[in-house]
């Protein structure tokens, strides 16, 4: 058995903007193919460039595309009967760059596709997101460090953008 440490850099960002217009924001930018037909279509490819078709055209704007959604707020605000919080998980991704991290880190699979938390708070509408080069930091591969820092980027450049 081995169990081993693996420190996490969390990015957050600190929005005015109304909760529904940050979500809206960061949905409008994320392909959101129906999961259950990408998975279909994915598995019934023969080669890896029918794969890569298939994959690209799921795709946004930011070259990544929404896996899942759950609204982690629903069960507290029945609890209280109210309104608050709102709390959105998302968890999104791209199998083309998860297969370039997992190709060097198997490990990788374990952390992508990355998750991406929109919170309502008394202070704003908190969107974090914990890096992908934490996770893969002490793993030693420069490749990978590489995918995921480039993966960092693009998740924190569109979370600046949702939140501004």
């Amino acid at each position: 058995m081995t169990i081993a440490k693996v420190e996490v850099e969390r990015f957050t960002l600190t929005s005015s903007k109304p909760f529904d217009a940050v979500v809206a924001a960061f949905k409008s930018a994320v392909g959101q193919p129906d999961t259950v037909e990408f998975f279909k279509e994915t598995r019934a490819t023969n080669s890896f460039t029918d794969l890569e078709r298939i994959v690209k055209r799921s795709l946004g704007r930011t070259d990544l595309m929404l896996f899942a959604q759950f609204d982690l707020g629903d069960i507290l605000r029945r609890e209280a009967g109210s309104g608050t919080p709102r709390i959105m998980r998302f968890v999104v991704g791209n199998p083309l760059i998860m297969k370039e991290m997992v190709k060097h880190v198997p490990d990788a699979g374990s952390y992508a596709p990355v998750t991406v938390l929109v919170d309502e708070r008394a202070d704003g509408v908190h969107v974090s997101y914990d890096k992908m080069e934490g996770y893969l930091m002490n793993y030693g591969s420069p490749e990978a460090l590489a995918v995921a820092r480039a993966l960092d980027a693009k998740i924190t450049t569109l979370l600046h953008e949702c939140a501004s």
